[in-house]
């Protein structure tokens, strides 16, 4: 087993689930990636192998089907998952964040509705913050659900849909005036079922062809319009509107550590590529590993490699642990996808011209690494969560 990026103290199910799940990826994901992220062709058989290894279930509660593993074996699997194509992980995120939101704040009703067949991935879960022209600010939400007997009416656009098409149930954030004095408390979460696919899906629910990117392809990424869309007041996640907000967040500080772990996954793969390619090429009578300037990258990349799983294992032990992890999650989120984005194009670099050709792996993971720096919040956010927490604790008492 290689050095880099292993967990002390794992038990030994957490062991044999990530030997699993390792297996898994180097037979079944790796081979095929290239050829599909071309072609941007959903991972059907992928997604397949994962419901038979229990995958979709892994933070679901035994007592609904699931194998109720903590948010640290989660963080492991998807950085492995990510090792190999970081759409996959992708795949499962969403569904992870709807389902650990409903475990922590559904009522038993719909935990009994959903979980048991989310376990199994019959139910594909999505969660749905951002807006046209809203970023970051979750509490300038446009989208709007007004009260109409004992349902609601929802209008607005919804952008940035990961599984858009694919998942049948999205977590879905959008204004109820309640009358509240601050903006995030006339939030309200709703659990939005609607079939798979594109186009209108259900009256009043559209689902607009998938959104074209540079990288992160393979898995859907869509807008999700409202246009006088009815659904029950039983719908509302945790049944009391104007929760939402505070919902969402618990439902991102995972989303966070999740990034964080896809960040580890393709900073880990760079490695891999570089080191194997460093000891194949050889310049001037000898690899090119042997030269300095080349074994310094290599060093100065494992220390990111590292460094950063590190703190993604310590933000996913805490909020394992039931202590507040914002913080931790923020700098493990930042640190992550920063140090991905540094690592990958060190590889890049060590691969010289043959980096740029699509041949080569990491010319694919040159794409994907941006992402992370944006997905869950920016880096900027990210330093705003954890400057907001360190003045808390370290703020002069006056």
């Amino acid at each position: 087993m290689a050095r880099l990026a292993q967990t002390a103290d794992l038990t030994d199910i957490q062991q044999e689930i990530l030997s699993t799940v390792r297996s898994f990826v180097d037979k079944e994901i790796i081979p095929h990636a290239q050829a599909l992220e071309h072609a941007d062709e959903y991972p059907t058989e992928i997604v397949d192998g994962l419901k038979e290894l229990g995958i979709f279930g892994l933070m679901i509660p035994e007592e609904h089907g699931g194998l109720g593993e903590s948010l640290l074996t989660y963080a492991l699997v998807v950085e492995e998952i990510a090792r190999g194509w970081m759409s996959v992980s992708g795949v499962i995120n969403t569904h992870f964040i709807v389902a650990y939101m409903l475990r922590q704040h559904g009522t038993p009703e719909q935990k009994e509705h959903f979980l048991p067949r989310m376990a199994t991935g019959e139910v594909r879960g999505a969660f749905s913050m951002s807006e046209p022209g809203l970023g970051s600010d979750v509490a300038g939400i446009r989208t709007k659900a007004v009260p109409d007997g004992d349902s609601y009416v929802i209008d607005g656009q919804k952008m940035w849909l990961t599984n858009g098409g694919s998942s049948t149930l999205v977590a879905t954030l959008v204004r109820t005036d309640l009358g509240a004095d601050k903006a995030h408390q006339n939030l309200t979460t709703f659990l939005v079922e609607k079939p798979a696919g594109f186009g209108t899906v259900a009256p009043g629910l559209t689902i607009p062809g998938k959104i074209d990117k540079m990288g992160y392809k393979g898995v859907d990424t869509t807008e999700l319009v409202f246009d006088g869309y009815r659904i029950g007041a039983d719908t509302i996640l945790g049944g009391t509107p104007g929760r939402g907000f505070a919902q969402m967040m618990d439902g991102v500080e995972v989303g966070r550590v999740n990034v964080a772990a896809r960040a580890c996954g393709i900073s880990i793969r760079a490695f891999e590529l570089a080191v194997e390619y460093a000891q194949q090429r050889e310049t001037f009578g000898k690899p090119i590993v042997q030269h300095q300037a080349i074994a310094f990258q290599l060093a100065e990349m494992a220390t990111k490699v590292e460094a950063a799983h590190l703190m993604m294992v310590n933000a996913a032990r805490l909020k394992d642990a039931g202590q507040r992890n914002d913080v931790e999650a923020g700098m493990a989120k930042l640190i992550a996808s920063e140090y991905c984005a540094e690592v990958t194009t060190q590889s890049f670099r060590i691969h010289g011209g043959y980096g740029y050709s699509k041949e080569y792996e990491i010319e694919r993971l040159m794409r994907e690494a941006p992402f992370l720096l944006i997905g869950e919040g920016t880096s900027e956010i990210q330093k705003t969560i954890i400057s907001r927490g360190l003045l808390k604790e370290y703020g002069l008492k006056r």
